[in-house]
């Protein structure tokens, strides 16, 4: 059974930084592709990035809210997907959740918070 985990969230200001990081302590499944999704209050949830285990991501322009300061990478072996966020903004501010398919089933984190404010 696959459960993903997330962690690397918290407070930053803007300018900042944060990696989160998501991994799967349930089980060995080959999980494909893996990503993370984020959802502000009020909004839908949107996605952020996904990457295969390739490593060819399948959005490479990440979206334009955060293209060129976001990147997505992952570790096939500890079948694990990070997620570098660089200079954040207020509105990057959201719930941050982990997202991965084994086959067609697909499996959601519980999601970490994110706040960028001073």
């Amino acid at each position: 059974q696959v459960h993903l985990v997330e962690s690397g969230g918290g407070l930053v200001q803007p300018g900042g930084s944060l990696r989160l990081s998501c991994a799967d302590s349930g089980s060995t499944s080959s999980i494909n592709p893996m990503g993370w999704f984020r959802q502000a209050p009020g909004k839908q949830r949107e996605l952020v990035a996904m990457i295969t285990r390739l490593g060819k991501t399948l959005f490479p322009n990440y979206g334009d809210s955060v293209k060129g300061r976001f990147t997505i990478s992952r570790d096939n072996n500890r079948n694990t997907v990070d997620l570098q966020m660089n200079s954040l903004k207020p509105e990057d501010t959201a719930v941050y959740y982990c997202k991965g398919w084994v086959g067609a089933v697909e499996y959601w984190g519980q999601g970490t918070q994110v706040t960028v404010s001073s």
